[in-house]
């Protein structure tokens, strides 16, 4: 084993997310956190990590185990339990108390989450996204009530929401590429590369229209949609915004998201809608305070509109999220879904804006965690490892890499955007029994329940 060891942020970074994250908290995990001399309010210190908290008294309780604490590590400089725990459990109980106010530690810029959609407020709206919106703002305008407008501003918010978040964190700048699209539409595609923090970040933005070829047409039926065109045509519209981010230090997971609304016109006129979507986790190494936050994040959102939603868009997820010729999945999950067309489209819509509200709360946490471990060679060869299995899945089996691939004028660059800019592969690699690599391999093959 060598004992080459790196330091994952200098300095400065550090200094920057310790200000970045207790500015976000300050007033919110204080009266959260009690002496257990006087059981008195005291705030938080921060004494060499931005999660180390001295003298809190906080417990972090894992969902149905009353009473049992969670215990700390001490490999590579990680952090005291005293401070994971107090970060989890402000976190968590930030969560329980209302998701969509989490969603403010991401940026100053944004009009707050909260803002309920008005039909006069998107010109006032859009001055916080990355760039202006791929439909002209007088079009929004026009028809500013109907689910295509409202779910472009959702994406476009969420966009610049994640966008100025991980900004903050990295101390880099996302590229700012917008497209168009010949046969209509067109994309904002944010990227951040070689940062400090994230090799490779990238936020897309899309919002494409025109007629669905035979292809996709086919894929979609294959799922059980009966679509009759007029003429053979098939007018559609389909927007999104999807991301993944991979970090340079190991102990940092990768993270990908993707929420989306599909139209398609039938030979009467009428229309077919769903929407789709979902979060997923993709850890190097089995972290189990961070699965407990990604994964009660997203329940806690799931169960504001149905207690079945998160049981059943996780088991999606494994499934979904399955490598088939490795017989793994590609990560530790998280939600996932398509075609949801019901019970009603107001309260799918209300649904998915739930779930995009969790982007920053059920990521960055994890992200400032892990900001000062260290890493060895051998931690990051098998880094790369998994990004290899990563790559395979997107290309063999995603079902939005193959929609984009069908569709003429699709854009690859931002396509292909979700694939690292380094990856490995090692003939007949299999990891050391009793191996930390090893733990990680048994829960891709057997997946888990965290929350």
């Amino acid at each position: 084993m060598s004992t080459i060891v790196f330091c994952s942020v200098n300095n400065a970074t550090r200094t920057s997310a310790r200000k970045f994250v207790m500015s976000r908290l300050k007033g919110r995990a204080e009266p959260l956190l009690k002496s257990p001399a006087t059981d008195s309010l005291s705030p938080p210190s921060v004494r060499g990590s931005p999660w180390f908290t001295g003298g809190t008294g906080v417990r972090f309780v894992s969902h149905g185990a009353a009473g049992r604490t969670t215990s700390g590590r001490s490999r590579r400089g990680a952090l005291a339990l005293s401070g994971a725990a107090a970060v989890a459990a402000a976190a968590g109980l930030l969560a329980n108390a209302d998701h969509i106010r989490q969603a403010d530690m991401a940026t100053k810029v944004l009009p707050s989450a909260e803002q309920e959609e008005t039909e006069g407020d998107i010109s006032a709206r859009h001055r916080g996204f990355m760039c202006r919106p791929v439909t002209d703002i007088s079009e929004l305008q026009e028809r500013s009530g109907e689910m295509r407008t409202r779910m472009e501003m959702l994406i476009m918010e969420t966009q610049a929401e994640f966008c100025r978040a991980l900004e903050e964190v990295d101390g880099g700048t996302f590229k700012v590429d917008r497209w168009q699209r010949k046969e209509g539409g067109g994309g904002i595609t944010c990227v951040m590369q070689d940062g400090k923090v994230f090799e490779k970040a990238g936020v897309n933005v899309s919002v494409v229209f025109g007629h669905l070829t035979e292809e996709a047409a086919k894929q979609m039926r294959s799922r059980g949609k009966v679509l009759k065109g007029k003429d053979g045509k098939l007018p559609f519209c389909a927007m999104g915004v999807s991301s993944v981010i991979h970090p340079k230090n190991p102990h940092i997971p990768t993270v990908h998201f993707n929420y989306r609304y599909f139209e398609v016109e039938e030979e009467d006129g009428s229309k077919q809608w769903w929407f789709g979507g979902g979060t997923d986790l993709t850890p190097v190494y089995i972290d189990k305070d961070d699965a407990f936050l990604f994964h009660n994040t997203l329940k806690e959102a799931c169960d504001k509109h149905h207690p079945q939603y998160y049981t059943e868009f996780k088991k999606w997820c494994d499934r979904y999220f399955y490598v088939r010729h490795r017989g793994e999945t590609r990560g530790i999950g998280g939600i996932f879904f398509d075609d949801l067309d019901s019970p009603s489209q107001e309260e799918a819509f209300e649904f998915v804006k739930s779930c995009a509200r969790t982007v920053v709360p059920c990521y960055l946490p994890i992200v400032l965690r892990h900001l000062n471990d260290s890493f060895t060679e051998e931690e990051k060869d098998w880094q790369q490892v998994r990004r290899g299995r990563y790559v395979e899945f997107n290309l063999v089996y995603d079902r939005g890499v193959k929609f984009g691939l069908a569709t003429p004028g699709s854009r690859i660059e931002s396509i292909l955007m979700s694939l690292p800019l380094t990856a490995r592969w090692e003939y007949m690699h299999e990891p050391a029994e009793g191996s930390r690599e090893a733990e990680m391999l048994e829960a891709l093959r057997n997946p888990k329940e965290w929350a």
